[in-house]
């Protein structure tokens, strides 16, 4: 792999050299995405720009936990993971999605590897600061970069699922965005897109939901607190503002569904949100 290649894969951009750019994508948007959108990140591959994938499978996980009969419930947003929870979230995440994004990859021509978190140590963990309330949840420590930049230089898209683990082996799940945005950090990539099934941050302007373009930092915080922003989508907002440090400039927050929805963002088109460091 020659230097260019190699500072490319690390988010370096250099006048009209391609990108690396970190993905996330929820797992409520997962099931609906057209091939299109497949064929968007092979051709964007092919291309040079190096994606990253970072996913999460809630509904998958609900829907297994509820054939298994294991009860589940959500604290401000976040998934209660007890033991028997987490082997199921495990089983999912590192699993069955996992692998079918990688299949739904290889099937339109593009080269993906999935991995978890837990492989290799990638995603480093350890108890969230509330574990007492939603279980074996995790913050992350550390992020092994060096894994991700192996993976992109042989070709390859990193598919990563968001399970953690720490220094003993103690597996913990991670929120998806949260995951993602500490992989853009680590990576020191200068955009994260957050794929969903929302066209954006929405505001109320004199009385219609409308798109916000660009919000800051402390936009975001007003509008968590006068519940604008509520529910899941907290985790959303919180894990951009958490990876916009370093060589991280924005993270857009995109509808999948939108055709061709990656290129677009990355050629610079105004669509979705952009949530932006305040200079």
């Amino acid at each position: 792999m020659n230097s260019t290649l190699q500072n490319e894969s690390a988010g370096v951009e250099k006048g009209t050299e391609k990108q690396t750019f970190v993905m996330k994508c929820g797992g409520s948007t997962l099931a609906a995405l057209p091939e299109s959108f497949f064929a968007d990140l092979r051709d964007l591959q092919s291309q040079g720009t190096q994606p990253v994938i970072v996913h999460g499978g809630g509904p998958a996980i609900s829907e297994n936990l509820a054939k298994l009969g294991i009860e589940t419930e959500f604290v401000n947003g976040l998934r209660k993971t007890t033991e028997p929870v987490l082997d199921v979230v495990e089983m999912v995440l590192a699993g069955s999605i996992n692998k079918q994004i990688v299949r739904l990859i290889e099937r339109v021509g593009g080269h993906a590897l999935g991995l978890s978190g837990v492989d290799g140590g990638l995603i480093q963990a350890k108890p969230a600061s509330n574990h007492a309330e939603i279980g074996w949840v995790g913050d992350v420590t550390g992020v092994q970069a060096e894994i991700i930049q192996g993976i992109v230089n042989m070709g390859y898209m990193p598919v990563i699922a968001p399970v953690g683990v720490d220094a003993n082996g103690q597996r913990y799940n991670i929120n998806a965005d949260t995951a993602a945005g500490a992989v853009a950090s680590h990576l020191g990539v200068s955009r994260m897109i957050v794929v969903t099934d929302v066209p954006g941050i929405m505001k109320t302007v004199n009385g219609e939901k409308k798109v916000l373009p660009t919000v800051s930092v402390q936009e975001i915080e007003d509008m968590i607190q006068t519940g604008e922003i509520y529910g899941g989508m907290i985790p959303k907002v919180r894990a951009a503002i958490a990876c916009i440090h370093g060589k991280v400039r924005e993270v857009i927050i995109v509808d999948g569904s939108e055709p061709q929805i990656l290129s677009r963002v990355l050629k610079g088109e105004t669509i979705g949100t952009r949530i932006i460091r305040m200079q």
